[in-house]
């Protein structure tokens, strides 16, 4: 299963957003504080409980330069996807967006495509409102 976020432009260099992803302890400032709980990071990695129920893993794995950042499950996540965080440098300002590959069966994927996708496009627009501060 593939979701791609909504592209938002950031008030920032792509350099400056790279640096920002690559610390894990960053992400949490893209997530929906009312629905995470038992947040728990290292620069390369985190954890958190989302809704109360489900445990989400990310490993950071790598990136393509400044342009893209990958990030896969860790053990504790209920399914193995990947992230890729893209950014795009367009002039003084980035395009950004998140890419999820998902391996889920289909009784899964009905059921988490939609908060999943909504998770990812707040999660981008948040990184554009983190940066317009």
């Amino acid at each position: 299963m593939n979701i791609e976020s909504t592209k938002v432009i950031v008030s920032a260099n792509q350099e400056t957003i790279a640096a920002f992803l690559k610390d894990s302890q960053n992400l949490i400032h893209l997530l929906p504080k009312d629905q995470i709980a038992d947040w728990k990071s290292t620069p390369t990695e985190c954890s958190f409980k989302v809704q109360g129920a489900v445990i989400i893993s990310l490993i950071q794995d790598g990136s393509e330069g400044v342009s893209k950042i990958f990030m896969k499950s860790g053990e504790k996540s209920p399914f193995p996807f990947r992230l890729t965080l893209h950014i795009i440098e367009q002039g003084e300002q980035t395009k950004g967006f998140i890419e999820f590959d998902g391996e889920l069966n289909v009784f899964l994927k009905m059921m988490v495509q939609k908060p999943l996708t909504a998770l990812f496009n707040l999660m981008s627009e948040n990184l554009k409102a983190h940066f317009s501060k």
